[in-house]
């Protein structure tokens, strides 16, 4: 078994990480393809925990901009991640991943209710857990979610999973010059305004010392490599 230096580390995903290129809704494909990269992490003998976004399937800015009140809105990309988080269950099971799906929002007859304790007893005992529903409260992102857990677990790392292999001054894929950062203070992310995750997310990540790590999910070796603590991505300090 190789050396972790990360042994307990929460992975942040987005919503778009299940859906069909280019596309909306949910592909199976994509779904097996993040499991088979989850269970290789496992054998590695990692404890994982995941949370999963929900912009696959809805977006509650799109029901902002129309009028819809922001709280049903949330509440509806809420129940999004719950999807999502029951898909990727079903996937990680079917290669051999024991896993729990815990959500913030109580709907029993298809997960079992966020209790910190518990899913602490789920990781030790070896269960990838996956955390839905968000913090359960409007007018936090998943993101914010994915910093809360982390901390309450006592991660030892909180990766966000994206298509991009690290952080940048600028959009690299508009801008050819983009520079990459290879480590980055949390309050240099602040003070520059990067878009990594929302303010609220790398300020509770920067109170309680959580390392970031940003790095692209399609890359092969990427997870794995984070893990052994080999350079990848963009690590995001106290």
């Amino acid at each position: 078994m190789s050396t972790l230096k990360y042994q307990r580390v929460l992975l942040k995903l987005s919503g778009e990480a299940l859906a069909p290129k280019g596309e909306t809704g949910i592909d199976p494909v994509a779904a097996n393809m993040i499991a088979k990269q989850v269970k290789e992490v496992v054998e590695l003998g990692a404890d994982l925990a995941i949370v999963i976004g929900g912009g696959n399937i809805w977006r509650g800015k799109i029901g902002i901009q129309v009028g819809m009140d922001q709280a049903t809105a949330d509440y509806m990309g809420m129940l999004a991640t719950v999807m999502n988080s029951l898909v990727l269950m079903d996937a990680l099971e079917q290669v051999g991943v024991t896993t729990r799906v815990q959500t913030a929002i109580q709907m029993q007859s298809v997960a079992e209710p966020y209790i910190r304790r518990r899913a602490i007893r789920h990781i030790e005992k070896k269960r990838v857990v996956i955390f839905a529903g968000g913090t359960g409260n409007p007018y936090f992102t998943t993101d914010t979610a994915a910093a809360l857990r982390a901390v309450e677990i006592n991660a030892d790392l909180l990766i966000k999973a994206t298509k991009v292999d690290g952080i940048y001054n600028c959009d690299p894929h508009g801008n050819p010059d983009a520079i990459k950062y290879h480590e980055i203070r949390y309050i240099d992310v602040l003070s520059q305004q990067l878009e990594v995750m929302d303010a609220t997310a790398i300020s509770l990540c920067m109170a309680n010392k959580m390392p970031l790590m940003v790095l692209n999910l399609w890359e092969e070796g990427s997870l794995q490599k984070a893990l052994r603590g080999e350079p990848t991505g963009t690590l995001v300090i106290p």
